[in-house]
């Protein structure tokens, strides 16, 4: 299940990169917020404290940037 999840998250934050690189917006910011939940999720999974932390703070940054309108 582990593994799933990872490479599935990892996958949609590629095509999240790949979106930014050709300016498709606001689709970048909700394939980026697909991945940070799925790689918040491995890190609950595996109890890993580093990986959780870094990906709520992204999480959080993300939903308040995206909250404000502020452009991508």
């Amino acid at each position: 299940m582990v593994s799933v999840v990872k490479w599935g998250a990892s996958i949609i934050q590629i095509m999240g990169y790949t979106a930014t690189g050709f300016g498709w917006t606001p689709w970048n910011l909700y394939l980026f917020l697909i991945g940070v939940l799925g790689w918040f999720a491995v890190g609950a999974m595996w109890n890993d404290k580093a990986l959780i932390l870094v990906h709520l703070v992204a999480l959080g940054a993300m939903i308040v940037g995206m909250a404000s309108g502020s452009p991508s």
